[in-house]
This record gives C-alpha cells, sequence and structure tokens, in this order.
C-alpha cells in the first residue's frame, strides 16, 4: 500500500518565513503599504515566484525575496505571516519544523532586531495554538539567520543566545554562497559555540566541496543543502561496484552530519540538474543522514508533501526511503534529547501505521 504522503508525519528542517508568505497574503500587504509586485492576483503571483526562480542562478532565485521582504516590515506583518505559516506547515502534515529567516531584513520600517524577534515569536505561538484548535498538534523552533554578505553576523549571534530560551534553537547563515565563506563569520561560530547555541550552516549549494569543508570548520552541526558533498563521490570502476567516497565525503557520512536537502529549490538554484538525478537519491543510498525540505515554499511553489512524491514519482524513493528521511530529520531537530526522541517515536510510529 501506497502512503499517503500528506498524512504522514514529517520533519521539517530547512524552510525560509520570508520564503513561504501565502500568496494572497503577499498581495494584501503590499497594497496596504503602496509596494508593487508583479502580478496582483494571487495565482499569477505564485506563478511569477516559481518562474522567476526557475533560472538555474542562486543568485537570481534569491532575488524574488525583494517582494516579499518589503511587506514584513511591521510587527502585524511578521506576526501574521509567521502564524500563517505554522497553520499551512500543520495542515500539510509536518508535526515539527525549524523556519528562518534574518531579523536584520526586518528593520527598514524601523523596527528594532528585538522587535522583530519578538513579533515573529508571537506569530509562531498563534499558529500553534490556532493549529491545535483544528486538531493539529504541531511545534515550531526558529532559527536566526545571519546574511553572509553583510556584517550583521555578530548582531544576529547575540540575538540567537538571547532568545535562546524563547524559542530560538538556532542560528544559520544564508543568501549569496560563493565568495562569503562561513569562516568569514568566524567570531559569530566562535561566540555560539562558547555559548552552546547549536548553528547550522548554507553550504554545498552554489558552491561545492571547498564550501563544506568551510562549514565543517566553523563547527556546524548540520549542512544547509549540502548536496554538493556528492561531488566527492567518485562512481565505481566496474558494473555493480560501489562508489569511492573522499575524504569530505567520508567524513559526512560517517559522522551522519545531516543534510538538508531541498529537490525542487536544488534544482531551481543548479544545485541539481533535475528530480531523478538528484544527488540527494545517491547520498541516501551511501548512507547519508539526508533529510528532505521546502526551503521557500512560495519562491518554490512547494510543500513537504509535494518534495517527497516528486522523489517518489521521478526519483525512485521508496515510502521506506522517505519514512527515514523523516526519522533522519527528527534526529536533527535542534531540541532538548527528550522531545527530540519523543518526536522520533512519533514520527517512527506514525510511518508505520500507514504502511
Amino acid at each position: 500500500m501506497t502512503v499517503d504522503l500528506r498524512q504522514a508525519p514529517k520533519v521539517l528542517l530547512h524552510d525560509h518565513l520570508d520564503g513561504g508568505l501565502r500568496p494572497q497574503t503577499l498581495v494584501e500587504l503590499a497594497d496596504g503599504i503602496g509596494h508593487a509586485l508583479p502580478a496582483t492576483e494571487p495565482g499569477a503571483l505564485a506563478t511569477w515566484f516559481v518562474e522567476s526562480a526557475e533560472s538555474g542562478s542562486l543568485e537570481r532565485y534569491l532575488e524574488t525575496f525583494a517582494h516579499t521582504v518589503a511587506v514584513l516590515q511591521t510587527e502585524e506583518a511578521l506576526e501574521r505571516v509567521a502564524a500563517e505559516a505554522v497553520l499551512d506547515l500543520a495542515a500539510d502534515g509536518v508535526v515539527h519544523a525549524e523556519v528562518r529567516y534574518a531579523p536584520e531584513l526586518c528593520t527598514g520600517g524601523g523596527l528594532a532586531l528585538e522587535a522583530v524577534v519578538e513579533a515573529v515569536q508571537a506569530g509562531f505561538a498563534r499558529g500553534v495554538r490556532e493549529a491545535a484548535a483544528q486538531g493539529a498538534t504541531t511545534s515550531v523552533g526558529t532559527l536566526l539567520c545571519a546574511m553572509r554578505q553583510a556584517d550583521n553576523h555578530m548582531a544576529a549571534a547575540r540575538l540567537a543566545v538571547r532568545y535562546r530560551d524563547a524559542g530560538v534553537v538556532g542560528f544559520d547563515i544564508a543568501g549569496p554562497e560563493a565568495g562569503f565563506p562561513p569562516s568569514r563569520q568566524k567570531d559569530a561560530f566562535d561566540l555560539l559555540r562558547a555559548e552552546l547555541v547549536p548553528f547550522t550552516v548554507h553550504a554545498g549549494e552554489a558552491a561545492g566541496l571547498d564550501s563544506v569543508a568551510d562549514a565543517l570548520s566553523v563547527g556546524t552541526l548540520r549542512l544547509g543543502h549540502g548536496v554538493r558533498v556528492a561531488d566527492d563521490v567518485v562512481a565505481a570502476d566496474a558494473p555493480g561496484g560501489a562508489p569511492t567516497l573522499g575524504r569530505l565525503a567520508a567524513w559526512v557520512r560517517d559522522r551522519r552530519v545531516p543534510l538538508e536537502a531541498s529537490p525542487t529549490s536544488n534544482v531551481q538554484t543548479g544545485a541539481a540538474t533535475s528530480i531523478a538525478a538528484h544527488p540527494a537519491t545517491l547520498l541516501k543510498d551511501l548512507g547519508f543522514a539526508v533529510t528532505v525540505n521546502t526551503d521557500n515554499r512560495l519562491v518554490s511553489g512547494t510543500s513537504t508533501t509535494q518534495e517527497m512524491t516528486l522523489l517518489r514519482e521521478q526519483a525512485g524513493w521508496s515510502d521506506a526511503d522517505l519514512a527515514l528521511a523523516s526519522v533522519a530529520a527528527a534526529e536533527a531537530a535542534f531540541l532538548p534529547l527528550p522531545e527530540r526522541e519523543a518526536l522520533v517515536l512519533r514520527v517512527r510510529d506514525g510511518w508505520a501505521a500507514l504502511t
């Protein structure tokens, strides 16, 4: 029996708040501040985002965020978008999500960084309550991002430390990968390690093995995307033989460093040529800790269920593969051990009940 993927309990580790707005919400918020959008009908706007993202370039992909960030400059807008994100994820069967965003991008209207964080946290809390009222039990942790091309990483890291007991579970750096290695923000990562705040790093998406190695050198616990680690896997030299892993790939596999793969987004940005040929399949087969994520639900026109469906239909993933990826995501969540163990059990039992 084929699993109904929407009903399966899923854990989402890599989802950007400013990349997942509802099209109707974006239209309404933009109209309220007089921001011109490329389309004002929600369906047409959603299509524009996906078509714009399918450029094969991470830099052009990121340009779409000019419109979403423009409307996220007030506490009211931030709280609304955060609450709606939780509701949308819960409706898709996500039982735990780690949603990330860069507070520094939401201060153009005069908000202090602290006000941004508190508004988003209020929205997540409201979304969790409203989802529960609708019969869906879900939880959300926040990852605060610093933009790697800017110089605000210490402020973002300090925010992660300040709000680590108020729903912020970790830190990340985002933005253009090439030319902006994680070691450029080494002081922020040093602070986070000293304060025992976990972090993940965007690496191995637009840039290759050097990016992955640099992320590991600053102590990342997970790799945001990370799929370019497949560049360190050499195909078997004889039919039926096993591929050979280079030292970097072996390190990532052997230490179970989780890969936050986002299939549709990876194809859009050029990190993968297609879903059918996505490196996540090879890496999964070789024993890497591969997880399945959305990256940006609006920009990629996707959901966690959709990503899993594409892997099943186009890359040959079995339901057992998808269940293992879901368990791997639960095991990698930035949660205290008792909560993580309970999440793993919920995910494992939930998938088992559907098969």
